[in-house]
């Protein structure tokens, strides 16, 4: 019987993908382990793999369509024997829901702003007792405008209610508040916030021509998602702190002079500050595990070892990859990992579990000269270090005026899970170490 391939869901949060291109022609044969497509999230490009035998009968969604809905029907494959015709003619079915047509697929690329700036007839409410379904962000939008997701209609995967939808629904006002109180006409809040200014009406600002149209990418949507997301749901608090550096970069010339050298005099490793201070972060948060930490509405994950990300510019934005268990890890670990994680990450080749989770993170603006900066922290993290440039300045030593190489650093925290007091025990351990780096090595 015809084996459909279905969009693959590449990491938890995926909900769809861009099909880059097909690595295989309708009619030839495939067998398990081969290439088939490549898919693009919003971080990376991935490799999708055939997992059966036969032949590719049918070719569904076509090289370069974007945003392909999780689990709808890309492709079929015709079992060894069988009749590729036959089976590229009639669709086989998704386990547990039928599969969807090319139109379907189609209809899900339709881009948010077009769906809220249509309102809609309500949607009849779900049966009684029916199960909804629905992204977590969907629920948590909902329950914030006071929403009736049973009055929501899906139009993710299955039907499935997402971001998308909800957001259509509080613009358009076509569903209904199921809480009691919104019953009460004048004591009721807005349900939501007065939604920014449309496309048209921003374009309606500039001359015709005076600009150019540059359509968002996947990635950069997810990362305007997940800012606003961020500033709207994480209550962040500030804490900035001097580190003087002259120890550490003495140190730091120490270790590179000492790095071990090929046959072509290309040294092994070259630690850079940053790398030190990711290792200072680490080693701070074990000193500190009570923020070492996670919030989660049911209960506070305290986590046993220091994944940090690090912020890296790519073109179109940035992704924070993660050095795993960065406090056993050595300088030059460190620096190498980080070498090798910066060069995928511009060309898109990381793993979805290499820029994933993690328990804290650095954005270091320090090379552009930035003083101090307020980083927005990245769920799931529950803080963020934000590093300014090192650069002399007049400090007072023993009461007397001396000139040191110093460098601003703030924490951004997330209120919820760590208090202005252990906000401020952690950055403390965190200038103990930079500014006396010896203990980093031992």
């Amino acid at each position: 019987m015809p084996i459909n391939i279905l969009m693959p869901a590449l990491s938890p949060t995926m909900e769809k993908g861009n099909l880059a291109r097909w690595l295989k022609k309708e009619g030839d044969k495939v067998k398990s382990g081969d290439v088939l497509a490549e898919i693009e999230t919003d971080k990376a490009t991935m490799e999708v793999e055939a997992i059966d035998e036969g032949v590719l009968a049918k070719i569904v969604v076509p090289d370069g369509t974007a945003d392909v809905a999780v689990n709808a029907l890309i492709g079929i494959i015709a079992s060894e024997g069988e009749d590729v015709g036959a089976a590229a003619a009639g669709a086989g079915s998704v386990p547990g829901a039928t599969a969807p047509k090319v139109q379907e697929v189609a209809a899900a690329q339709v881009d948010s702003t077009a769906l809220a700036s249509t309102p809609s007839a309500a949607p009849a409410p779900a049966a009684a007792g029916a199960r909804l379904f629905a992204s977590p962000l969907a629920r948590r939008l909902a329950k914030e405008a006071r929403l009736d997701l049973a009055r929501i209609q899906g139009s993710g995967p299955h039907g499935r209610i997402v971001e998308r939808d909800v957001k259509a629904a509080i613009a358009g006002g076509g569903a209904a508040a199921s809480a009691p109180a919104l019953a009460a006409p004048a004591a009721a809040a807005p349900a939501s916030a007065p939604a920014g200014m449309s496309d048209a009406t921003v374009k309606k600002l500039f001359e015709p021509g005076s600009f150019e149209e540059i359509p968002h990418d996947s990635m950069r949507k997810t990362i305007a998602r997940r800012l606003v997301e961020a500033k709207q749901t994480i209550p962040h608090f500030y804490l900035t702190m001097d580190c003087e550096l002259d120890s550490l970069l003495a140190l730091r010339e120490q270790i590179n002079a000492a790095a071990p050298k090929d046959k072509d005099g290309k040294p092994a490793y070259k630690v850079s500050v940053n790398d030190f201070v990711i290792k200072a972060l680490a080693l701070s948060l074990q000193r500190v595990p009570d923020a070492n930490v996670t919030w989660t509405e049911a209960a506070m994950l305290k986590h046993k070892t220091s994944d940090v990300g690090v912020a890296v510019s790519i073109p179109g934005g940035l992704i924070t990859p993660v050095i795993r268990k960065a406090e056993t890890k050595t300088l030059s670990q460190i620096s190498n990992e980080m070498k090798d994680y910066a060069v995928r990450a511009r060309a898109r080749k990381l793993k979805p579990d290499e820029y994933q989770g993690g328990t804290s993170a650095v954005s270091n603006l320090g090379m552009f000269g930035i003083k101090n900066f307020q980083a927005v922290i990245n769920p799931p993290h529950a803080t963020i270090l934000a590093v300014g440039a090192g650069e002399q300045r007049v400090v007072v030593k023993k009461g007397a005026p001396a000139v040191a190489t110093v460098m601003s650093v703030t924490l951004s925290t997330d209120h919820r899970a760590v208090d202005g007091a252990l906000g401020a025990e952690l950055i403390s351990a965190f200038k103990v170490l930079i500014e006396n780096p010896m203990g980093m090595l031992v």
